[in-house]
C-alpha cells in the first residue's frame, strides 16, 4: 500500500468513526444551553441505539431506524426532564442515574433476544444506508476528496444537524430565547417564556441527536451485539468533554470531533503509519498500544481539567448550567 493510500485511510476513518462523537456532542449541547447538565449521553446513546437499529431490521428502512433511535432517545431525555423540571432531582445524580439504566436496558434487551438477533447483513436497507456515497466533483480531489466526500449518508446528516443547531442557537427567535432560559431563567420568566415548556422540549430533542449517534454505532459495529461490550463504548462521556472542548459551540464540535477522532484512529493506523513514513513516524512502533487505546479518554481528562481552570469570561458556558430552577425563589 502506497504512502497516499495509507494516508487517506487514516483521514477517511478519522470522520467515519468518530461522527457518533458529533451527534453525541451536539445534543448535550442542545439540552445544556437550556440550563441543564445531562450526564447521561453514554445511556441515552445505548438506548437510542438498540431500538434504532431493532426497528430498522424489522421494517428493513434505514429512515425508520433514526426515527426510532431519535424517539428512543428522546424518551431518555423526557425522563431527565421530569425528574429535573418538574420533581426538581439533582442534575448530576439524574444523569448518571440515565446512563446507568439506558445501558442496563441496552443488555437487557439484547440478551433478552439472544439467538434471534438480527444480522446486519440480511437487512439491504441498513447495509445499503451506509455505504459510502461519492459526492461527484470533490470525489476527486486528491487525498481528501475520499477522505471527506466518500462517506455514508450519516456523516453528512450528522454535519448538516451541527449546522442547523447552529443556526438555531444563533438566528432564531425560539433558539435566543433558549439561550437565555440557560443564563437566567430567572429573567427569561419574567419576560413572558414557557422555562418548563423549553426545558422539556429541548432536553428531549437534545436527547433524541444523541440517540442518533447511538443508530450509528449499531451500524458501524454491523449490529453485532456482544453480551458484556456496548456498542457506545465511552463515547458518550467522550462528547460530554468535547462541549467543553467546542465551547458550546455546534460548529466548532465538528472541530473537536476530527481532534479526539485523529487521538482514537491512531491506535489503529499507528502501525501502518510507522511503516509508511519510517523517518519521520518510525517512533509509532515503540509506543505502548495500550497508551493509543487510553489516549481518547486521557486527552477528555486533560479538557475537564483545562476548563475548570479556564476563566469564565469568552466561555460558551450558560451561567445557569445545573442549577435548577424554581420559580417561587425568582
Amino acid at each position: 500500500m502506497d504512502t497516499m493510500n495509507v494516508v487517506t485511510l487514516f483521514l477517511f476513518n478519522i470522520v467515519l468513526c468518530n461522527i457518533p462523537l458529533l451527534y453525541g456532542t451536539v445534543g448535550e449541547i442542545l439540552t445544556e444551553k437550556a440550563g441543564s447538565l445531562n450526564l447521561g449521553v453514554e445511556g441515552t446513546m445505548a438506548v437510542g441505539a438498540i431500538f434504532g437499529y431493532l426497528a430498522g431490521c424489522a421494517a428493513n428502512s434505514l429512515l425508520v431506524g433514526l426515527l426510532v433511535s431519535f424517539l428512543a432517545a428522546g424518551l431518555c431525555g423526557l425522563l431527565f426532564a421530569l425528574l429535573t423540571v418538574t420533581f426538581q432531582a439533582n442534575q448530576n445524580v439524574t444523569g448518571l442515574t440515565i446512563t446507568t439504566f439506558g445501558l442496563g436496558l441496552y443488555f437487557f434487551v439484547g440478551k433478552g433476544i439472544g439467538e434471534n438477533w438480527p444480522a446486519m447483513t440480511g437487512v439491504p436497507a441498513l447495509v445499503n444506508g451506509f455505504a459510502n456515497l461519492e459526492i461527484p466533483g470533490l470525489f476527486q480531489i486528491p487525498v481528501l476528496g475520499k477522505a471527506l466526500f466518500g462517506q455514508n449518508a450519516l456523516v453528512y446528516l450528522g454535519i448538516l444537524v451541527a449546522a442547523l443547531v447552529w443556526l438555531y442557537l444563533n438566528c432564531t427567535k425560539t433558539g435566543l430565547r433558549l439561550r437565555a432560559v440557560g443564563e437566567n431563567p430567572g429573567a427569561a420568566d419574567s419576560v413572558g417564556v414557557n422555562i418548563t415548556l423549553y426545558k422539556y422540549v429541548h432536553l428531549a430533542a437534545g436527547s433524541g441527536i444523541m440517540g442518533l449517534g447511538g443508530f450509528y454505532m449499531a451500524l458501524y459495529m454491523s449490529g453485532s451485539f456482544e453480551g458484556s461490550n456496548c456498542w457506545i463504548n465511552g463515547y458518550g462521556w467522550i462528547a460530554i468533554a468535547l462541549v467543553i472542548f467546542a465551547n458550546w459551540n455546534p460548529l466548532l464540535a465538528i472541530l473537536g470531533t476530527l481532534v479526539f477522532g485523529f487521538f482514537n484512529t491512531l491506535k489503529i493506523y499507528s502501525g501502518a503509519l510507522a511503516a509508511a513514513f519510517p523517518d519521520g513516524l518510525g517512533w509509532l512502533n515503540a509506543v505502548p498500544p495500550q497508551l493509543f487505546k487510553a489516549l481518547p479518554f486521557l486527552i477528555t481528562a486533560i479538557v475537564l481539567v483545562a476548563s475548570s481552570v479556564r476563566a469564565r469570561e469568552g466561555s460558551g458556558q450558560p451561567a445557569a448550567l445545573g442549577l435548577n430552577y424554581f420559580r417561587e425563589e425568582r
